[in-house]
Parts: C-alpha cells; sequence; structure tokens
C-alpha cells in the first residue's frame, strides 16, 4: 500500500491524481434499496488500507469496515435499515439492528426491555435510529485529516432531553478510526445516562481460528448459560446448529491507564488484528457478546459506563449513571487495525503482555 501518512508523500501522490479519492477520502451518498431507501451515509478511505462507512441517519454510526479488502465486521440481514422503521416496543431493535463496526446503545436506557418508573422501554436505547443533524465534513486531503462531525438528538418533551456531539475522524495513511461524542444534558433536570458501543466483528476476521484478549482485572458471566462456557471466552468455534448468545462483561483496574481489547486472527492474511482503545475512569466496563450459530456469528466487544442490564434493574441495584442538569460528559473510543503476526505481538507487549 502506498504511503500517504506525510505532507510529502500527499503532495507527490496529488500530482498523479485527477481526484484525491483515488487514493484517500470521503464520498456521501443515499442508498436506495428495499427498506434502506433514503438513508444517508458516507464512505471513508483512508488510504492505509482502512475504509468505513459512517450512516449518518442512524446515529452516525458504523456499518461497513474492511482492510485491504477484507471484511471487519458481522453485518445482520437488515443492513442499514432507514431510521423510519424502527419500533421501540420490547425486542423489536433487533429488526433494525445492522451491527457493523459500532451501533450506539443508549443514551438514557439501555439493555433488556423493562418498565422503569411507568415508562415502557424497549432493547438498547434510540441512539442508533436517530438521524443526525448539522453533519459537517471537515476532511482535507493537504492536512491529511479525514472529519466528519454531526449532532444526535434524544428528546421527548417534558422527558429526559440529551444531545450527542459526535466526531469521527482518521489520519490519511493511518489505519485508525478515533470517535469523540460530548454527551450533554440540556435540561436543568437530572436523567439517566447509559452509554454502550456495540463493535461488531465477523468473517472472515472472526472464525474458529481467532484470539481475543482484554486488558481487564475481572470478568464474568451474566447468566448461567454463559458461565458453562466462561473457560472458552476468549476463543471461538466453527458456526453449528443450537449454539446461544453467550454474555460476559469485564471490569479494569483504572490505576493502569488506558483500557484495550483486541480480535486477533493469526492465519488471516499474515496476521490481522483490531484493537479498541478506550479510558475505563469513563468506560468502566467492556460488555463481551458472541454467538457462535450458523449466520448468527458474530462477536462484540463493548465499552460502556454501566453494566447491560435494564434500567429498571440498575436503578434498583443503586447502578443507574445520572447525567446531571447542563452537564457534559466526553468520551473517546479508538478502533485500530495491526498489520502482520509481528505488529501484533509487539502491540500486545507494549499493553502489558496479556
Amino acid at each position: 500500500m502506498f504511503n500517504l501518512s506525510t505532507e510529502t508523500k500527499r503532495r507527490e501522490a496529488f500530482k498523479r491524481m485527477g481526484n484525491t479519492f483515488q487514493a484517500a477520502g470521503t464520498r456521501h451518498y443515499i442508498l436506495s434499496e428495499g427498506n434502506n431507501y433514503g438513508t444517508r451515509a458516507v464512505d471513508v478511505k483512508t488510504g492505509s488500507g482502512l475504509e468505513y462507512t459512517v450512516v449518518k441517519d442512524r446515529g452516525m454510526d458504523i456499518s461497513l469496515a474492511s482492510y485491504k479488502g477484507i471484511n471487519l465486521v458481522y453485518l445482520t440481514n437488515n443492513g442499514e435499515v432507514n431510521p423510519a422503521f424502527y419500533e421501540s416496543q420490547g425486542s423489536e431493535w433487533l429488526r433494525t439492528f445492522f451491527g457493523g463496526l459500532l451501533t450506539t446503545c443508549g443514551t438514557t436506557y439501555l439493555g433488556p426491555p423493562c418498565i422503569d418508573d411507568g415508562e415502557e422501554l424497549g432493547l438498547h436505547g434510540r441512539h442508533s435510529s436517530i438521524p443526525a443533524t448539522r453533519v459537517c465534513d471537515l476532511s482535507d486531503f493537504d492536512t491529511g485529516e479525514i472529519r466528519i462531525t454531526g449532532r444526535v438528538e434524544e428528546s421527548v418533551l417534558y422527558g429526559n432531553m440529551h444531545v450527542v456531539l459526535r466526531d469521527i475522524h482518521s489520519k490519511i495513511g493511518k489505519s485508525v478510526i478515533t470517535i469523540e461524542d460530548r454527551v450533554r444534558n440540556i435540561k436543568s433536570k437530572d436523567s439517566p445516562f447509559t452509554i454502550l458501543y456495540h463493535i461488531n466483528f465477523g468473517y472472515p476476521l472472526l472464525d474458529e481460528h481467532s484470539e481475543v484478549y482484554v486488558t481487564s482485572a475481572e470478568y464474568h458471566a451474566y447468566d448461567d448459560y454463559s458461565q458453562g462456557f466462561i473457560d472458552d471466552i476468549y476463543s471461538f468455534e466453527k458456526p453449528g446448529n443450537n449454539n446461544y448468545e453467550k454474555n460476559y462483561w469485564h471490569s479494569f483496574d483504572e490505576n493502569k491507564g488506558a483500557a484495550y481489547a483486541i480480535i486477533a486472527n493469526r492465519e488471516l492474511m499474515d496476521g490481522l488484528a483490531v484493537y479498541i482503545k478506550f479510558d475505563p475512569r469513563v468506560l468502566p466496563y467492556l460488555n463481551h457478546w458472541k454467538v457462535e450459530d450458523e449466520l448468527d456469528y458474530v462477536l462484540a466487544l463493548e465499552p460502556s459506563n454501566t453494566f447491560c442490564y435494564s434500567r429498571k434493574e440498575l436503578r434498583e441495584k443503586g447502578l443507574l449513571p445520572i447525567l446531571k442538569g447542563h452537564e457534559e460528559r466526553k468520551i473517546e473510543v479508538e478502533i485500530g487495525v495491526i498489520d502482520g503476526n509481528k505488529e501484533i505481538d509487539e502491540f500486545l507487549k507494549s499493553i502489558g503482555g496479556i
């Protein structure tokens, strides 16, 4: 892959192109097939081999992601469904869930459906069903930066009102995506604040050769079924016919700095891995979801600010995070690709020799 990571390299490449999207940049478009019709999206080409798609009408989440033509993510059969088809009741959220590199869950509730304080809440919240406004593409080939910003507002009359100011950026020539969120309570009244970054990996990055590494201090199963497979938490098997979802949670030692979760497949290419980096003081938990069934073959590593319980259960257990009136929280999640087994080994050593 040609090198675009320096100004000199980009200047030389520029002389050889009629349009810089030959090498790196963004392309905006509207999907037009089936229940995806009308959904706005942006393809991002970093020039390093990493490409991804930001879906403006789905909370500025990220659906497609690939590296040198190799798919990295799990995609449901739904695709990037237009948010007009979103249904909030029960588990109907699953009908519009596209998986992808990032589906944001929250920001006023997540987890299983429940009735909390008289309010009926469905699965995993509304963020990913909300179209972004004030979307701005600040990408510049000359400066070597790709940057897309937007505003996602979750609000209801007489109820909670949150704004997520999202900034997604990458350096041209680098295989890294940074998601920066500023979550703001725009009312004077305190409100629940739960957020989970549902980051989903799939074939061929994910297969029976894949290994998972997490810099957690401890981990536990959410239920008895998952507990029965806890010894295999960091590995994956071939898809079967009767495998159900397994759910775990990790916690971290905040004194050790940044937290990491990595999926690596040493049999793919010359070794390929993706890491997730986040601050455990802001996102103290990682939810770990795996399904090894046919078609539903997925691993999700999900930094979050709380456990993946219903809001009712979080409230009853005294675990419900609160965003005070007019308070703002800043969150950063970094996702990057590691190319080659030597580089994977060096990366694991650099973060503590897992």
